[in-house]
């Protein structure tokens, strides 16, 4: 069979969620196209010969923009068979449905995905769990790393590579669109496999890993052998990763091995440093433990780059003024992508923030086309808020201000008066980052 996988966007980093389901059906002889729309653009000639063309969908931006592009594969082949798989698949079903997609696969999809593509007449489950043989992902014929988000750290910009050490996650934050899919399951990927992916990056140029788990310490065994592994082979690679609050504080241990082995920074989802919000979203952590886990990695001497929902039905301006004034005082003003002030709370179908009386009073019914039920703050300055924020920041990043300047920026507009002058922000090239500005 001939088949188009298609990814969208996957946050500026070449798409694994191609390179995994290419290997699997290249090794059972289909002939594959992988096509980043990201990057390039929709190969018409390849999509005409198509009999099966699946597009990965893991997040919210991803799936809006493959829904333009569904009608104009319609258009190209008609009867070619349509699929989409990852978490956003499965949340949005119906809709993708009743746009003439044939198969949806969410979950563990590689399996289901080959099934498909091998004409098997059996019924493949919307969410499957199965625990997998993984295969090491085959990234024949997408761009180079080097056309990719780069690692940004000492004035410096170095080629990344991204993997995935597991899948899922065995927490059920209530606001996480990987919970209503893997509901607190969560999958680990072998040692061996994910290496040999590395080593094939790092053949391909790249000189820092991300990787991408959910939460690196679901497993801190596995992560503790993988990362020694690594270090062990490739003394000179280095890597970030992501870990919740709760396990930066249970696994504190592990941090100095972390940045023995190449750890760059870990990325941790903070959401808000008000302990009512964080209950509601149950993130597992406290204020207080946000402020510990800052210190710990500071001792470890880990860069912690946090994560935030600043807009949520519960936040109000002087909430907003708290969360700018904790990141000065906590020397992370610099550590924060300015995206991340003015991100606002999605809830999405299958969402389990839809159990709370306070979101099921303010949503309106599920907006299909846009992936999400619309709600409304109760004090509508603070919606105008978010908006001024969101469209400052955009303007911002596309002059390439520095994240500082930025800072000082969103901190005039929510205080309405300029930054103090005594608060003096990192200085932006010693902290690392990837240069990708979007997140979601």
């Amino acid at each position: 069979m001939n088949v188009v996988l298609v990814s969208t966007y996957e946050l500026g980093r070449q798409p694994f969620g191609l390179a995994s389901p290419a290997a699997w059906l290249r090794n059972a002889g289909h002939v594959v196209v992988c096509a980043d729309l990201a990057i390039g653009t929709l190969p018409a000639l390849e999509v005409r010969e198509a009999d099966l063309v699946a597009f990965h969908l893991p997040m919210h931006t991803a799936t809006r923009l493959a829904v333009q592009t569904i009608e104009k594969v319609k258009l190209l082949n008609p009867g070619a068979e349509l699929c989409c798989y990852g978490l956003y698949a499965a949340m949005n079903a119906g809709y993708l449905r009743g746009l003439g997609v044939r198969h949806i696969l969410g979950g563990e999809f590689e399996a289901a995905l080959l099934a498909v593509a091998n004409r098997d007449k059996k019924q493949q489950p919307l969410i499957a769990l199965d625990r997998l043989e993984f295969q090491t992902p085959d990234r024949a014929g997408l761009p180079a790393l080097s056309r990719y988000a780069k690692l940004r750290v000492d004035g410096e910009t170095h080629t990344a590579g991204y993997t995935e050490a597991s899948r899922g996650c065995k927490h059920l934050c209530r606001h996480c669109p990987v919970v209503p899919v893997y509901q607190g399951n969560f999958r680990i990927v072998p040692v061996e496999t994910v290496m040999a992916d590395v080593r094939g990056q790092i053949a391909a140029g790249a000189e820092h890993i991300t990787f991408g788990d959910p939460d690196f310490f679901n497993g801190p065994g596995h992560a503790r052998k993988l990362v020694e592994t690594l270090h062990r082979e490739f003394p000179r690679i280095t890597y970030d990763v992501t870990i919740k609050v709760e396990h930066l504080r249970n696994h504190r241990a592990l941090l100095p091995l972390l940045k023995e082995t190449g750890c760059l920074f870990v990325t941790s989802a903070i959401e808000s440093v008000d302990d009512a919000v964080l209950e509601k979203l149950d993130k597992g952590h406290t204020r207080a433990d946000f402020v510990e886990t800052v210190r710990d990695c500071r001792d470890a001497g880990l860069t912690l780059s946090p994560t935030f929902i600043p807009f949520t039905p519960w936040t109000t301006r002087e909430s907003h003024r708290d969360l700018l004034r904790i990141l000065l005082e906590l020397g992370l003003a610099g550590a924060v992508s300015p995206i991340q002030l003015a991100l606002r709370l999605l809830v999405v179908p299958g969402s389990h923030l839809l159990e709370l009386p306070d979101i099921a009073r303010i949503v309106g019914p599920l907006d299909e086309a846009a992936l999400l039920y619309r709600w409304k703050h109760e004090d509508e300055s603070v919606d105008r808020l978010a908006a001024e924020l969101l469209s400052l920041i955009n303007n911002e990043q596309k002059q390439r201000t520095p994240r500082s300047e930025i800072f000082r920026k969103i901190w005039a507009a929510v205080h309405e008066k300029p930054l103090p002058e005594n608060y003096d922000l990192l200085p932006r090239v010693v902290i690392p980052y990837l240069d990708e500005p979007w997140y979601c």
